[in-house]
């Protein structure tokens, strides 16, 4: 990743429906051009963020997808 994140969530052993609610909270109280960093996404739940956030309000900055391995992913509020 070049830049540090502004925001970052972790879903790594947390509730998948309530750190979704979580997640777009913490996505529409930030500024635009601030940045957030998911980690710990499996395809199901990134499927389920993507249809979450309107695809006008972000930029995929970085996906982070290796076998065996949770998602990471970066994205810039628009």
């Amino acid at each position: 990743m070049a830049e540090k994140a502004d925001y970052s969530f972790d879903f790594r052993g947390a509730i998948k429906s309530l750190a979704l609610l979580k997640l777009t909270r913490m996505f529409r109280e930030m500024r635009a051009n601030q940045t957030l960093e998911v980690l710990g996404l499996d395809s199901d739940t990134r499927s389920d963020l993507f249809r979450l956030l309107p695809s006008i309000s972000y930029e995929l900055i970085e996906l982070d997808e290796r076998e065996d391995e949770p998602i990471r992913l970066h994205l810039r509020k628009l």
